[in-house]
C-alpha cells in the first residue's frame, strides 16, 4: 500500500460524487438493509475502485454507497473483507483508510457474531466495549506504516466512549435491549469447536466473530472515533452445541437488523 494508491482510489470516488462524507459505516454479514435508508445514493462497485479488494463471500454485496441518512453525508461499505477470503490485514483495512481520506469524522461498524456469554441470546444486540485479537497479526505490521501514522498505537480505549454512551441512551429511549461485552476476533472461516468456545470464554470474551478488529485497529491508528455493535446470531454453548446452520444465522441477523439500523440512525442524528 502506498499513498499514491490511496490517492488514486480517493480521486476516483470524488469524481463519482463522493463529496466529504461525515460518517463511514461498515455493514456486516446479513446486515445490508441500512442502505435502503440512504437518500440520493451513488454507488461504486469494489471492482471499479482502483486498488480495492473484491468481496468474495456470496452474502456480501461488494459496493461502496454514498448519500445522506438523517441529513448527514455517509459512505457505507455494503460488504467487507476477511482474512478467510485470502486477503491480508492491509487489504482488509484499505477501505477504512480510503473513507478517512474522503473526510469521515466517525466510523460505525456492525458484525454478526456468536454469543459466548450464555446470558446473551440469539437476536440480541451487543455493544462492543473491548476486544481480543485472535487473528494472529496486525494491520499495522508493515514496513512503511510510520508514514501513515504512529507505529505504536495506544489501544487502552479502542471504542469511543462518547458514542457508546449515546448508543446506550438511544437503546433505553427506544426500548431496545443492548448487551455490553468483549468481542473476540478469529480467522475462520470454520466455526469453533467445543474446546475453542470454552477457551474463548475463559479468555473473557462475550462474543466471537471473524471481522471488525482489523478495522478498529486502523481506525485508532487514524485517530478516527469508532463505535461497533454485534448482532448475536447463535448461542455458542459447548455443552449443548448443535451443527451450525448458516441460513439460520443470516435469518436471525435479518430479523435483528432493524434494531441495529434504529440505533445507527438515531446516533447519526445526535452527532
Amino acid at each position: 500500500m502506498t499513498q499514491e494508491q490511496l490517492n488514486e482510489s480517493v480521486d476516483y470516488l470524488k469524481k463519482r460524487g463522493f463529496d466529504t462524507p461525515e460518517i463511514g459505516i461498515v455493514l456486516g454479514t446479513g446486515l445490508g438493509q441500512l442502505v435502503d435508508d440512504i437518500q440520493d445514493s451513488i454507488e461504486a462497485h469494489y471492482n471499479h475502485i482502483p486498488y480495492f479488494p473484491l468481496a468474495t463471500v456470496e452474502f456480501h454485496s461488494g459496493k461502496l454507497i454514498y448519500g445522506t441518512i438523517e441529513g448527514k453525508k455517509v459512505v457505507v461499505m455494503q460488504g467487507r473483507f476477511h482474512l478467510y477470503e485470502g486477503y491480508d490485514f492491509v487489504d482488509i483495512t484499505y477501505p477504512i483508510r480510503v473513507m478517512h481520506l474522503l473526510g469521515i469524522q466517525k466510523l460505525f461498524v456492525s458484525n454478526a457474531a456468536g454469543a459466548i456469554n450464555l446470558d446473551f441470546k440469539k437476536g440480541d444486540i451487543m455493544l462492543i466495549e473491548d476486544h481480543i485479537n485472535l487473528q494472529g497479526g496486525s494491520p499495522l505490521a508493515f514496513r512503511n506504516v510510520s508514514s501513515f501514522g504512529n507505529r505504536f498505537v495506544d489501544m487502552s480505549e479502542p471504542y469511543d466512549v462518547d458514542m457508546r454512551k449515546k448508543i446506550l441512551s438511544i437503546a433505553e429511549k427506544e426500548n431496545i435491549t443492548v448487551q455490553k461485552g468483549v468481542y473476540a476476533s478469529v480467522v475462520g472461516p470454520q466455526l469453533e469447536t467445543k474446546a475453542e468456545y470454552r477457551m474463548i470464554k475463559m479468555m473473557g470474551a462475550d462474543a466471537v466473530g471473524m471481522s471488525t478488529v482489523p478495522e478498529v485497529i486502523v481506525a485508532n491508528h487514524l485517530q478516527l472515533p469508532i463505535v461497533a455493535v454485534s448482532v448475536l446470531t447463535d448461542e455458542c454453548d459447548p455443552d449443548n452445541l448443535e451443527p451450525v446452520n448458516i441460513q439460520e444465522i443470516l435469518d436471525i441477523a435479518g430479523k435483528a437488523e432493524p434494531k441495529m439500523i434504529k440505533l445507527f440512525k438515531e446516533l447519526i442524528k445526535m452527532i
